[in-house]
């Protein structure tokens, strides 16, 4: 469909810049001038950005569809804003072989509106000792090579991960965290955690994970992306490591850039993530290292639990929140703070993930694919996590006041989210 979406606020994130203007679509990319016989449509002065593409999704296929399921998260998506999601391989069970590969290519196609791309598991089963088929997963399509929340502890074997995915080129995903230090932890260490009687975890632990990361990084000459840097004390060794040429970048949830330990409260569950809630000086740290770039990406890290998972004790709960939906509203919180402009929150929602993992995504540039969101970053609303479009509904911005709503959201040019009237 040939369309000109006009009276609009452009957000490019490549051009940094937030402006009037109009822009035309023309056989799902980007074009210069207006088409012959193209579709007006009226943004109304509303935002129109480059569709998000989010990196670190967990949708349960195989294995527990009854979480969320390839078309209960292409919903969500869509009506978040979210025009490519990036999907874990922590499924049940793990996608570690091509076969299983294929068949969550097939179901996302199948099922999603938005498009998918799946990652692969770096060891067989998750379990931290034999490397998977990196090549033939990589001629598969696998977007990137992790293993999640599970460490590689043997020094040895990630060693051989990493020599291997850069022999072909393939981006190896890693979660930096010391697992001896941070087994069983539930909070961030500190005098909440004390009060409360929580396990908890010195932040030491993810500056000590990511440091034996990028010495190996040094070491193979991998590409590397740490998924989450949530503590002040990461920053400078990821800087060190930017500044010495290597090839990494690094993440951070929405929920560490929006939230801190002491919204845990009385034991909230919702409020249950890995890594932890860290301190307010921590959170103040990461939303200043995504302003000046030292963070790359912010991505949802949607992890759908059922009620049965998160109605327990605190400590026993299991970690994670849903936020493919909330992501943009929630980012808006450090729109109106002051913290990020637009266009920075674009960069690393939108165009740095994209140019990390090679795809053409994330711009306004004719030529680009034309993957839009249209939203109006003023709209209030309050939460109800039960219109949430996910299957398991645990968000901890339940009841919360929030601004930002998605008007309308198109993939390659065709509407999957919003009124086509």
């Amino acid at each position: 469909m040939h369309l000109s979406f006009v009276n609009a606020r452009l957000i490019d994130p490549e051009a940094g810049t937030d402006a009037p203007g109009t822009l035309h679509v023309a056989a799902g990319q980007i074009v210069d001038a207006a088409p012959p016989a193209a579709r007006k449509i009226d943004c109304g002065g509303r935002c129109l950005a480059p569709g998000i593409v989010d990196i670190g999704v967990k949708v349960s296929e195989p294995g527990e569809r009854h979480k969320e399921s390839y078309r209960s998260a292409g919903a969500a998506a869509a009506a978040g804003g979210v025009t490519t999601m990036v999907t874990r391989p922590d499924t049940l069970p793990a996608i570690d072989t091509p076969e299983v590969l294929e068949f969550v290519a097939r179901r996302a196609a199948d099922a999603s509106p938005v498009r998918v791309l799946p990652m692969a598991a770096l060891t067989r089963g998750r379990e931290g000792r034999e490397m998977v088929e990196i090549g033939f997963l990589h001629d598969a399509g696998a977007a990137a090579f992790t293993d999640c929340d599970r460490v590689v502890t043997s020094t040895k074997v990630f060693s051989r991960c990493l020599t291997y995915a850069a022999g072909v080129g393939a981006l190896v995903i890693g979660h930096p965290q010391d697992p001896g230090l941070s087994d069983g932890a539930c909070a961030t260490s500190g005098k909440f955690a004390a009060l409360r009687g929580l396990p908890a975890v010195s932040p030491m632990a993810e500056r000590m994970g990511l440091d034996r990361d990028l010495a190996l990084v040094e070491m193979t000459g991998a590409r590397y992306h740490a998924d989450q840097i949530t503590c002040a004390r990461a920053l400078p060794a990821l800087e060190r490591a930017k500044r010495n040429g290597l090839d990494v970048s690094a993440g951070v949830s929405i929920h560490h850039l929006t939230l801190n330990a002491l919204d845990v409260g009385d034991y909230r569950t919702f409020f249950k993530v890995k890594p932890p809630l860290r301190s307010e000086e921590d959170r103040v740290a990461a939303v200043e290292a995504v302003a000046s770039g030292l963070i790359d990406v912010i991505s949802s890290m949607h992890t759908p639990q059922d009620e049965e998972s998160k109605r327990l004790p605190f400590e026993e709960a299991a970690s994670g929140a849903v936020a493919l939906e909330t992501l943009l509203p929630a980012a808006m919180r450090l729109y109106h703070a002051g913290a990020l402009t637009l266009p920075q929150l674009w960069r690393a929602l939108s165009l740095n993930p994209a140019r990390r993992l090679g795809l053409p995504q994330g711009r306004l540039s004719p030529g680009a694919p034309a993957d839009l969101v249209l939203f109006d970053p003023d709209a209030p609303f309050v939460l109800d996590r039960f219109a949430l479009r996910s299957k398991s509904k645990n968000t901890p911005f339940d009841g919360q006041r929030m601004e930002g709503r998605v008007l309308g959201t198109w993939v390659a040019g065709r509407r999957v989210f919003g009124d086509d009237t």
